[in-house]
């Protein structure tokens, strides 16, 4: 995990921090302690420190007094909160990137789409399948050509991830979500952008039904 110099990858750390929590093996509420981080990756404090303050900022992680920092805990009263803004921005973004894909961006969101439908057939791997879906929506906000938006829907995607309900894992709602993310990229395959913004909206909405009909 070091550069040619010897240098500590403060990037690489934090990816993998993030990737812990996404995936649940850091659970909701654990403890982010800088010293069991680092000797868990292998990696010196400072590195870890950084990854720490950033999960912080991305609303992956709190600060509780007199506990240092945790992992977030998403219930079902912030889910709907952080949804029903993600589903205004979900639609801005595949509205804004709907006139700027390239034939070989589609390619690969069609490349995205045809792994999630192979992975049905196997069993849920929350970290695999979290990766994917964060993965497919990154791409569409980062064509967006907005920095403002992405940077606020990275934030929103991840903290989503960290709600442990079943909204990702029920094998009728990961049907559910592939025939929805199938909509959206025809929507943006059409290049019109209304509807790829209501494609993108009706997902996100979409998730909060299944949240409500639990």
């Amino acid at each position: 995990m070091t550069d040619p110099d010897g240098e500590l990858l403060g990037p690489t750390v934090h990816r993998q921090l993030r990737q812990l929590v996404l995936s649940g093996e850091l659970e909701p509420g654990a403890p982010l302690s800088v010293l069991s981080l680092s000797a868990r990756l292998g990696v010196s404090r400072s590195p870890v420190r950084e990854a720490v303050q950033q999960l912080i900022y991305e609303g992956l992680a709190v600060t509780v007094a007199h506990a240092g920092a945790r992992v977030a805990v998403v219930d079902d009263d912030r889910i709907r909160e952080v949804l029903a803004v993600r589903a205004v921005l979900d639609g801005l973004a595949a509205s804004s990137a709907a006139t700027r894909l390239t034939e070989a961006d589609l390619g690969e969101l069609t490349a995205l789409l045809a792994t999630q439908e192979e992975n049905l057939l196997d069993n849920v791997d929350p970290a695999r399948d979290t990766e994917l879906d964060l993965e497919f929506h990154t791409f569409i906000r980062d064509r967006a050509g907005n920095h403002t938006l992405a940077t606020e829907l990275a934030r929103l995607e991840a903290q989503a991830h960290l709600y442990r309900g079943d909204l990702w894992n029920h094998p009728r709602n990961r049907s559910t979500a592939l025939r929805e993310h199938r909509r959206i990229l025809e929507a943006l395959e059409s290049g019109h952008p209304g509807d790829a913004r209501a494609a993108a909206e009706a997902h996100v909405c979409g998730l909060i039904t299944r949240m409500n009909r639990r």
